[in-house]
């Protein structure tokens, strides 16, 4: 299916090595990492990647028309001109805003009696003239005079922090580069705490930035030594004190500081355990039956689902049991409020909210929702004093809804629902959740999207992620629309490797289980082709990151199964990383991967999955490939290499194409149009390549 008016590039072979644990592993395409990384100038690099840009365009030019019929049918089912519901936090009403036409949004604010509304900050304004721009942590000081916020220009995920006089309008002279945190006022405003990136990308450090100080003046409050872990720093949920967490994939641990005295000794709340995760809030004294303040626990000393413990702030790591861990309930998250507390869980992979009272533990109040299947949490509620709270809600065929639930009445209340301007019936469309075995007899949940009028077996489009435990909610979407609506059904592979049925299910699919993510993956998708919802090479598949590396493994080990396959930003040179300790990533990424360096079984295991270690001459199927040069997550020479061994030993005239965007990082372009206008460009790529027309 290529074009034969021209060949496609073809990278350079410069045969290279590697030894570990007495094996030798080749690599002809190491050379495609710049050893000025992060910065790309090598000419022989630069020529290769803008070669293959050059042949992304050049197949994808028959495409245009459905490329850009895609995109306006997309566009056209966004709301252009929408804002957000409005939420109180403290004297003011908060809300964003999309004018029509404009790909980013604007912060708005106004009395909550009455009054003028004023504009906080400008996003668009702030991305005139940049070919990438997003806004990273933004922050409303306690007196509400003051906003911090970050801006990364260009991918590589190190943003400038700039803090704005919301009285005045003007900027203060502070600004603080190479930020990679959230920004955590202190009690009265005049100090910021924050996180830097190091030279290898990894926030090792809490810092205390004085206003009106110079950066170099700084105080570090906090530096990780374990080069494995990464700080980050929040408020309680009564913002009188900062937390401090330093962890990894699987170790934790806290330090509180007093929001109104940032340079105090701070408090350890418990040492690090290896394979304790913990998370921390305060509940101040004379709240609950408690005489003192007391902290909330969410931890998995106890059992791997989380329990819920209590402990007086005098003797932190005195952990009482008030929430015992349970097979069933997997508990994700604590918030609490001055009168209760809410409680946040999945069962059975679907999403639970309950609320609790502090002196009656029995006492328990679920939010009810409408449907079987769905997705559903709390929103922004940003006061400690709450008496209703905020909750975002959505299915596969539910637009996303936003509630205020009024605790008191137990009452639901529809504040907005996603509006589509041109045009959703929900009637038309059914969604199941249904179970398929894997080859161990492990029943894998799917949720599936589909027109009741598709016709079947039909073309079918199977997500999958499957990793550092996230779960993929049955959420909705308008761009998944435009499959649908041309007869395809959409299916999200619930596989092992996420925690959708809670940690077993996690550690059911990393490290040495890790294989468990591929084969499930697979296993569902035959398990479709027996229920006669679709056939062998009528599947097109796609996953991004750490699903592009699931991408990758399944065109290797099925590749007759699928018909078109898209890879985003695909983390496919897993062992070459993994050995790697010097990227931003490696070292926090070993208790996820496992640690090929000191373990010879786990460079054993990575080598035999590892997607660019086991291409082999066989027919692979169409396959679009995308990469950012600035992307700091899964670096661009992964997807580079990839495409040039398959390109060199593939047995098939299947299209193979790469687009690196070479202004932008791990998320593609930014803006709501220009990244809806890749999708388009990635759904145009595979109704082409299943021979669907529209």
């Amino acid at each position: 299916m290529t074009d034969q008016t021209q060949l496609p590039p073809r990278a350079e072979k410069k045969p290279a090595t590697f030894t570990h644990h007495g094996i030798t592993v080749s690599d002809d395409y190491a050379w495609l990492r710049d050893p000025g990384y992060p910065e790309v100038k090598t000419p022989a690099i630069l020529d290769y990647l803008n070669a293959e840009n050059a042949w992304f365009e050049a197949q994808m030019a028959g495409q245009q028309g459905r490329i850009d019929a895609l995109f306006t049918e997309m566009r056209g089912r966004i709301k252009e001109a929408d804002s957000s519901v409005p939420q109180k936090d403290g004297d003011w009403l908060y809300w964003v805003e999309y004018e029509e036409g404009a790909q980013y949004k604007k912060w708005w604010r106004k009395p909550v009696g009455g009054g003028e509304a004023q504009l906080m900050l400008d996003e668009p304004a702030l991305a005139e003239g940049k070919e990438y721009f997003r806004l990273g942590a933004i922050s409303v000081s306690k007196s509400g005079h003051l906003l911090a916020y970050a801006v990364d220009d260009n991918g590589s995920e190190r943003f400038t922090a700039r803090i704005k006089d919301l009285e005045t309008g003007e900027h203060l002279p502070d600004e603080i580069p190479g930020t990679l945190s959230s920004l955590v006022w202190c009690a009265n405003d005049t100090a910021l705490v924050y996180s830097l990136a190091n030279e290898n990308w990894r926030t090792d450090n809490a810092r205390l930035h004085r206003l009106g100080t110079e950066k170099s003046e700084d105080v570090q409050l906090y530096y990780e030594e374990d080069q494995g872990f990464r700080v980050g720093s929040g408020l309680s949920s009564d913002e009188s004190w900062i937390i401090v967490t330093s962890s990894d994939h699987e170790t934790s641990e806290v330090r509180l500081i007093p929001a109104a005295d940032p340079t105090a000794e701070p408090i350890l709340v418990r040492a690090r355990q290896e394979g304790v995760e913990y998370d921390v809030d305060v509940l101040p004294g004379g709240t609950g039956p408690w005489g003192e303040d007391r902290l909330f626990v969410h931890a998995n000393d106890a059992h791997e689902n989380f329990r819920l413990a209590t402990a007086p702030l005098s003797d932190p790591a005195a952990w009482e049991e008030l929430i015992a861990g349970s097979d069933e309930f997997y508990l994700t998250d604590v918030a609490l409020f001055r009168d209760f507390y809410v409680i946040e869980g999945r069962v059975g992979g679907l999403d639970r909210i309950d609320i609790r009272d502090y002196a009656d533990p029995d006492r328990i109040r679920p939010i009810h929702f409408p449907e079987a299947s769905y997705s559903a949490g709390l929103g922004n509620n940003p006061e400690f004093d709450q008496t209703v709270l905020r909750l975002g809600y959505e299915s596969m065929v539910s637009p996303a809804t936003t509630y205020d639930y009024h605790v008191g009445e137990e009452r639901l209340e529809t504040l907005k629902v996603q509006e589509i301007p041109s045009g959703y019936d929900a009637d038309l469309y059914a969604t199941e959740r249904v179970e398929i075995a894997a080859r161990d007899g492990t029943p894998i949940p799917v949720s599936i999207l589909y027109r009741k009028d598709r016709e079947s077996p039909g073309p079918l489009h199977l997500y999958g992620y499957g990793a550092y435990g996230i779960a993929i909610p049955p959420g909705f979407s308008t761009s998944r629309l435009s499959l649908v609506d041309r007869g395809f059904a959409y299916a999200i592979a619930h596989v092992r490797g996420g925690d959708d049925l809670g940690r077993a299910w996690y550690r059911a699919g990393k490290r040495e289980a890790r294989i468990n993510t591929f084969t499930d993956f697979v296993d569902v998708a035959k398990g479709l082709i027996e229920r006669g919802l679709t056939q062998a090479g009528r599947i097109s598949i796609s996953g991004g990151s750490a699903g592009g590396e699931l991408m990758g493994a399944v065109v290797n080990s099925d590749p007759d199964l699928w018909g078109a396959v898209v890879a985003h930003v695909p983390f496919v040179d897993v062992l070459a990383t993994m050995l790697d300790a010097s990227l931003p990533l490696t070292p926090g990424e070993w208790p996820e991967w496992g640690n090929p360096i000191e373990d010879a079984a786990a460079f054993e295991l990575i080598r035999s999955y590892s997607p660019y270690d086991n291409v082999r001459a066989q027919d692979y199927p169409p396959i679009m490939v995308t990469a950012g040069l600035n992307d700091p997550r899964v670096t661009y020479w992964e997807p580079a290499k990839w495409v040039a061994r398959l390109r060199d030993v593939k047995t098939d005239d299947n299209a193979l194409i790469l687009k690196t965007n070479m202004g932008a990082g791990h998320g593609g372009k930014s803006g709501r149009f220009e990244s809806l206008r890749e999708t388009a460009e990635e759904f145009a790529f595979i109704l082409w390549q299943m021979g669907v027309e529209g």
